[in-house]
């Protein structure tokens, strides 16, 4: 009876664990096609309204004036244009669900904070109180340290094991929780590490067609076509600008997440330390 339980307890968190993965999982599907769709309808319809061009005319020259000009200006980009902006909304998207998540996983107040609050309880022998802790922090360091301290507490009263085996065992619950904690913490980093490097060779490759057309231009007979010249140049350097500017947004939050996420796995290494070695302290 006691092995049913314990199993249907096991196979109960281990569906829960699974369960915030799935959910990012359907996120990051429904994320991409959605950005997709969004990007090319503000480039058609936001963009190409007649009404930021001359003559009420796409085909025409962007009016001289207003927040129309510049958004004229864009459209004149090119059709590399709306996928560069897909993949603006996409990185933007992604930037504020990690930031959001990891807001989460820092918990109410800083990890470093919260081993030491521990670290006190557990010199003075109050595991509850130290438990308490962990619930007010909510975050992955207070998520590993609940683990590992209901573990230390249940080893307290184990007298069939000794004191090395009940550290390693501390020890281990503590990595098994990590393991569950650090890949959420980390999913979806690869994206922007993606788009990093993807929009800047989009960015070019809009800047080649531009170029191309600014030296059909010049390549006429007889006088070249400034207008046709200077569209090819204006499109080679909004591909530009969009690339380079998505691809520096990637790049920089994504340094911000790593670094975040560094300061965490810190603090959780910090806790599961402190475990044991107050456990090795307190019960030899």
């Amino acid at each position: 009876m006691a092995e049913t339980k314990t199993t249907v307890t096991a196979a109960t968190a281990k569906a829960s664990s699974h369960q915030p993965k799935k959910s990012s999982n359907l996120f990051a599907t429904l994320a991409v096609p959605i950005c997709l769709v969004i990007g090319f309808v503000i480039f058609f319809f936001v963009l190409g309204n007649p009404a930021n061009f001359e003559g009420n005319n796409p085909d025409g020259h962007p009016i001289s004036e207003g927040i129309g000009k510049w958004f004229g200006t864009v459209y004149k980009g090119g059709y590399v244009v709306p996928i560069l902006i897909s993949v603006l909304l996409i990185c933007l998207t992604f930037v504020i669900e990690r930031f959001l998540y990891l807001a989460k996983a820092k918990g109410k107040f800083p990890g470093s904070e919260l081993v030491r609050k521990v670290q006190y309880h557990l010199a003075n022998k109050n595991v509850d109180a130290a438990l308490a802790e962990c619930d007010k922090q909510k975050g992955s360091v207070g998520n590993v340290l609940k683990a590992g301290l209901k573990k230390y507490k249940e080893m307290i009263s184990n007298t069939e094991l000794d004191t090395d085996q009940k550290i390693l065992t501390i020890k281990n619950e503590i990595e098994e929780t990590t393991a569950l904690e650090l890949p959420m913490m980390e999913k979806n980093l690869v994206f922007l590490s993606t788009i990093a490097s993807v929009a800047t060779l989009l960015g070019l490759f809009g800047t080649v067609l531009g170029m191309i057309k600014a030296f059909s231009a010049m390549s006429n007979a007889g006088a070249p076509d400034s207008s046709q010249l200077a569209l090819g140049i204006s499109e080679a350097l909004i591909n530009t600008a969009l690339g380079i500017g998505t691809s520096a947004i990637a790049i920089i939050m994504y340094n911000v997440f790593t670094t975040s996420i560094d300061s965490i796995t810190y603090a959780i290494d910090e806790s599961g330390f402190t475990l044991t070695q107050s456990f090795a302290a307190n019960h030899k």
